[in-house]
């Protein structure tokens, strides 16, 4: 029985990639996006056309009444929904400062707000067949914060909460869940004809959020990461028998996490003892060694997840089109 897919943001990047390599694979797959033509010509471009197993639809995934009807579409004409891809999302390059509140709830709407209507809306299925998986694209911002990409950043900091959560909550019900943390992709997202750049421009920034935006606006050559080789990683990991929470793809995702798991383990080698200082005097010797016993093992970077970084390292290179690391935009 082939697996049907149902894809946001499918008319370019990695969710575009997604959606034709299933599609090439014999699966069936529901392509949505803002502009459903774009969708059909993205997808026609790499000779893929619509026929049976493709349904292309459009979804501005901000709506929650449009989410729900197009979900309907796909599940009338399928019968089913075994993996959600939210991969619609949008990118904003600024200083925090700089950033408006009316930009920065446009990227909310989407990134956060966009993402909930669509898993509310495909998880009752999902709970009802006691199967599926839910597949939330974040670039590697949501592990670290950069400046330029603050508010940017913080959407993908809370998809990444909301998937770890959303994970331990579905688990017993025979759902997957799993962020795609990726690194710069080639894709046209940032090339400078997108709406990608606050509108307000602070010299105090120029050093900080400015390089950024001198960064962002050079081009994809800058970006080694590839959406073909992505993909590919994406839907073997999806097929495969087990499922990590996260799945870290490119070089600079590997360089990040090292980083953060560096200095993380610093703080806590560091300050462990006077974070163990507040606790209350009256829980009890005992309780009060166990914890110190746990909270002692993230004094230093743990064996097995140090060998569990290093053995996903490679795999996370492999999908850049070069060898060579390369630093996040």
């Amino acid at each position: 029985m082939s697996t049907t897919w149902f894809v946001t943001g499918a008319s370019g990047g990695l969710g575009l990639e997604i959606a034709r390599q299933a599609l090439a694979e014999g699966d069936n797959v529901v392509a949505t996006a803002d502009d459903p033509r774009a969708v059909s010509d993205a997808l026609g471009a790499h000779g893929v056309g619509a026929g049976d197993r493709a349904l292309v639809l459009g979804l501005n995934v901000d709506d929650r009444s449009q989410a729900r009807a197009v979900v309907d579409r796909a599940l009338e004409r399928f019968g089913r929904i075994d993996v959600l891809v939210n991969g619609a999302s949008r990118g904003l390059v600024g200083a925090v400062e700089e950033t408006s509140d009316a930009e920065a709830r446009v990227l909310f709407d989407t990134n956060v707000f966009g993402l909930l209507n669509v898993t509310r809306a495909v998880l009752p299925a999902m709970r009802a067949a006691r199967s599926g998986t839910v597949v939330n694209v974040s670039p590697v911002g949501g592990r670290v914060g950069r400046a330029g990409w603050g508010v940017d950043c913080a959407t993908r900091f809370a998809v990444q909460g909301l998937t770890e959560a959303l994970a331990l909550e579905l688990a017993p019900l025979g759902v997957r869940v799993t962020t795609v943390e990726h690194g710069p992709l080639r894709t046209d997202c940032l090339d400078g004809s997108a709406p990608c750049h606050a509108a307000t421009v602070i010299g105090d920034y120029t050093a900080t959020s400015g390089e950024s935006r001198v960064r962002a606006r050079a081009g994809g050559r800058a970006r080694v990461g590839d959406p073909v080789r992505a993909a590919q990683v994406v839907l073997a990991a999806v097929r495969g028998a087990s499922l990590p929470m996260r799945l870290p793809l490119g070089s600079a995702v590997v360089e990040d996490i090292g980083a953060r798991l560096v200095a993380t383990a610093g703080i806590l080698g560091d300050r462990s003892e006077a974070a163990l200082s507040v606790d209350l005097p009256d829980v009890g010797r005992a309780g009060v060694a166990a914890r110190r016993q746990r909270a002692g093992r993230f004094s230093e970077p743990a064996p097995a997840a140090a060998s569990r970084f290093a053995a996903q390292s490679a795999r996370a290179r492999s999908f850049s089109s070069d060898g060579e690391p390369v630093s996040a935009v």
